[in-house]
């Protein structure tokens, strides 16, 4: 069966590339990579580079236009500065509103048009690559489980029963998703998670420091160098 896998080049989307593979072979597999307007093209070359090696298809789409009314930290026009800390210490300092590197309502409209390119290439399984430390209270609300459950009926319904969203990182935090990578050997040292387009991660912002705390749950070190400090 055919399949079309969400790829950012980071830890999550990577690892449900691999997974995929494992579960249809790399000959079903597309990688769908977005552009929306971020600050650098760090991660898309992640994704092409991963893509390469792992021996699958790869395309992208230019959403970009969609975001120009946003504020996000993350995107190329803000003005605003990509928050340092982790998630914990922004959530606690955003209430209960989403953190500013939440891009309004990504994930669904990036899941839309995956449908529409998934039909068109005759996938019939759409894979991302959320978890659960994304949805903890309302940081990317379009991370939840309800929300990965709605978007599944409606792109089940809107596809005339032909494609199903697969989650399957919805309910565990990252060290799981990469104790899961772990064994089907990702290749995480061609991933990229920064929020910086540097030439090293800046290792401060909140998703370079999830990341690193998750490698050490599982033992081990982040294969990506990082600044010392």
């Amino acid at each position: 069966m055919k399949a079309l896998v969400l790829s950012s080049g980071g830890i999550d989307s990577t690892t449900c590339l691999t997974l995929a593979i494992e579960r249809h072979g790399k000959g079903n597999i597309t990688a769908l990579s977005f552009l929306y307007g971020q600050k650098h093209r760090k991660e898309i070359e992640a994704a092409e580079k991963i893509s390469k090696f792992l021996g699958v298809e790869h395309i992208t789409s230019d959403l970009s236009n969609l975001f120009l009314y946003s504020d996000s930290t993350l995107l190329m026009h803000s003005s605003k500065k990509i928050p340092k800390g982790s998630y914990k210490t922004q959530s606690k300092a955003s209430g209960e509103n989403p953190l500013s590197t939440y891009v309004p309502f990504r994930n669904g409209l990036f899941l839309s048009a995956s449908a529409s390119i998934a039909l068109s290439k005759n996938c019939r399984i759409l894979y991302y690559g959320a978890h659960s430390d994304d949805s903890a209270g309302s940081a990317y609300p379009d991370c939840s489980e309800k929300f990965n459950h709605a978007m599944n009926t409606a792109i089940f319904e809107g596809s005339g029963h032909q494609i199903t969203v697969e989650a399957p990182f919805i309910s565990v935090n990252k060290a799981e998703v990469i104790k899961t990578g772990l064994s089907l050997h990702t290749p995480y040292e061609l991933t990229w998670s920064c929020y910086e387009g540097n030439t090293e991660p800046c290792g401060i912002c909140g998703t370079c420091i999830d990341r690193k705390n998750a490698f050490e749950m599982n033992g081990i070190t982040d294969p990506l160098p990082y600044p010392a400090r």
